[in-house]
């Protein structure tokens, strides 16, 4: 059964899919940190706020003998729609690999074969006619 186990986890699609995940989870925090560290600011140029700081309160709270609030309800979404604008870059980047792979698969296809030599009996055909002469 271990024997099983390692040529399963030591296929070539197994490693590669993980190696495949963890470039994603990377790929993912870069760019997480290019839409928090550049695209929401310039969007918060636009619309004079911090966009990730968007949010509305539903629900006062109340002041605890601190004096801070408690119990308050915010609905942030600027947070959720800075995770959409990541979801999207994500998307469209892997939409442009698999479009790029396909292109590439592609032309592998569409690639002419090499013209096919002269068969055996066209060989001897040749060399025929040639001591007729």
């Amino acid at each position: 059964m271990l024997k099983e186990f390692k040529e399963f986890a030591m296929k070539g699609n197994l490693v590669d899919i993980a190696v495949g995940f963890v470039m994603g989870a990377a790929f993912k925090e870069v760019v997480t940190a290019f839409t928090g560290g550049i695209v929401s600011p310039l969007i918060g140029l636009l619309f004079d706020t911090n966009f990730k700081d968007l949010r509305m309160k539903l629900r006062d709270g109340i002041a605890n003998d601190a004096g801070e609030m408690v119990g308050e309800i915010w609905l942030e979404y600027g947070t959720f729609l800075t995770s959409v604008l990541d979801f999207i870059i994500v998307a469209f980047v892997m939409f442009l690999l698999v479009k790029g792979i396909n292109n590439m698969k592609k032309k592998e296809e569409e690639a002419p074969a090499e013209p096919a030599g002269p068969t055996t009996d066209e060989l001897l055909m040749e060399i025929r006619d040639a001591l007729k002469k």
